[in-house]
């Protein structure tokens, strides 16, 4: 499964590399623990709306799309941060870190806005902070919940 994962290039010599698939399985379980959170939070909260069940698993996908690149994003700050060589880029980072933070709960927000119009909405910027919260626990806790069998 790692080398599935890094995309085969630490193959052994002689050894065929194995390629990441496109759509992995953790990927789609993924999608379907966004949507059952979002499905809640449309029930739930008057503020999240999606006007269908097609629009609700479509909004998952957009999250996963756009999580997957912010967690990207950080793990790369994280990176340089760790890995400065001078103070400046260290602060460098860590403000563009801090920006990063807040700013992909707005991207969120428009991508939504702009994909679906008024046809999904996922409340303002603390509902859509918390949505994201638990919508990372929720894929943590049933990944775990996976391994564990």
């Amino acid at each position: 499964m790692a080398a599935e994962l890094d995309g085969g290039h630490d193959a052994p010599e002689g050894s065929q590399p194995v390629h990441r698939r496109w759509l992995a399985a953790p990927d789609v379980v993924d999608v379907f623990v966004y949507t059952v959170v979002l499905a809640l939070a449309v029930e739930f909260f008057p503020q999240v709306l999606s006007e269908s069940f097609v629009l609700t698993l479509l909004t998952a996908v957009l999250l996963k799309l756009v999580l997957e690149l912010v967690v990207w994003v950080k793990a790369a700050l994280l990176r340089r941060i760790r890995t400065a060589a001078s103070l400046w880029r260290r602060v460098i980072s860590i403000a563009t870190l801090i920006l990063v933070l807040p700013g992909s709960k707005f991207v969120v927000l428009e991508l939504t806005a702009l994909v679906f119009g008024g046809s999904v909405r996922l409340g303002g910027f603390f509902l859509v902070t918390a949505l994201i919260i638990v919508l990372m626990l929720a894929r943590g806790g049933v990944r775990r919940l996976l391994r564990a069998t």
